[in-house]
C-alpha cells in the first residue's frame, strides 16, 4: 500500500451512514430530542394524537404536517441547534441539536 493510500483510509473509517431518528408525538407533547443527530440523517415524527400537528423550524429549516395517527420526515441538512413548535398548538415546543 502507499503512502497515500494509507493517509486515505482512517478518513473512510469515520464516515458514518445516515440514520433515522425518531421523536413521538402523544398527549400534546414533542417526546424527548434525539441524541447523535448529524447533518444527513433523516428525523421522523409520529403523531399519536387525534389532533394535527406540525413540527416546524422558527428558522424554516422544516415544516412537517402530521395528521392524526400520522407521521412526517426531514432530512436534517445543516448544522446547528433548532427550535421548533406546533403551528396548530403554540404551546408546543421543542428543539433538536444536529452536529456533524
Amino acid at each position: 500500500m502507499t503512502a497515500g493510500a494509507l493517509a486515505v483510509a482512517p478518513a473512510l473509517l469515520t464516515i458514518a451512514p445516515p440514520r433515522t431518528h425518531t421523536i413521538f408525538v402523544e398527549k400534546m407533547k414533542f417526546g424527548p430530542a434525539p441524541t447523535g443527530v448529524r447533518v444527513g440523517d433523516t428525523v421522523t415524527w409520529v403523531n399519536r394524537d387525534i389532533f394535527r400537528h406540525s413540527a416546524t423550524a422558527r428558522n424554516h429549516a422544516f415544516d412537517v404536517d402530521l395528521p392524526p395517527g400520522g407521521t412526517g420526515t426531514t432530512v436534517m441538512q445543516t448544522l446547528g441547534t433548532f427550535d421548533y413548535f406546533c403551528r396548530f398548538h403554540a404551546a408546543m415546543t421543542a428543539q433538536i441539536l444536529v452536529t456533524t
